[in-house]
Order: C-alpha cells, then sequence, then structure tokens
C-alpha cells in the first residue's frame, strides 16, 4: 500500500508500554499502519492513517489514542454524503 492520507498520522499514538501485544489493532486498521513483532504492536505506517479511530477503539488496554473524525476519514465520509472530492483543509493530505 502506497496511499498516504495524513502528513505523520497527526493524532495518531501508542503507549508501547501498556501494549499487550493481542494484535486487535492490526486486524481491524483498514490501511496497514501496524504490525506486531517481539510481542508488542508497532506503528509501521503512520503515513497510512485515516484518523477512522478502529484500532483506539478495539484495544483492549487502550495503549492506542487518535482523533477520528479530524482528519481524512472525516473527509471522505463528507465527501461521500455531500458528493464532492474529499477534502482535509486544502493541504493535499487526501491525496
Amino acid at each position: 500500500m502506497n496511499e498516504s492520507y495524513l502528513k505523520n498520522g497527526e493524532t495518531l499514538s501508542l503507549d508501547m508500554g501498556a501494549c499487550v501485544g493481542c494484535g486487535a489493532c492490526a486486524d481491524v486498521c483498514p490501511h496497514a499502519v501496524f504490525a506486531v513483532s517481539g510481542g508488542k504492536a508497532e506503528i509501521v505506517g503512520r503515513e497510512r492513517c485515516m484518523e477512522c479511530g478502529a484500532c483506539a477503539l478495539n484495544c483492549p488496554v487502550k495503549a492506542l489514542s487518535v482523533t477520528p473524525g479530524v482528519g481524512c476519514a472525516a473527509a471522505i465520509i463528507i465527501g461521500k454524503l455531500t458528493g464532492k472530492a474529499p477534502s482535509c483543509g486544502g493541504d493535499g493530505c487526501c491525496g
């Protein structure tokens, strides 16, 4: 996957100390942002994060946080509802 949504996955964060390596984040992420290695999750594709929030909602130990609705996930949904191209504020992050 080479799709880039947000510059540096702006609101995505992972608390490695809290992570138990269950892999739920990797299972639910639609853009392969996560991988599990050595019993811990790691962010391997931050630029592919569209801030949908699926990872944080499914993390049983709350090791992940993301602010859904501020990035491209929201822009794509609004674009579909209005029939317009996604726009994340004009900086080309939905590219």
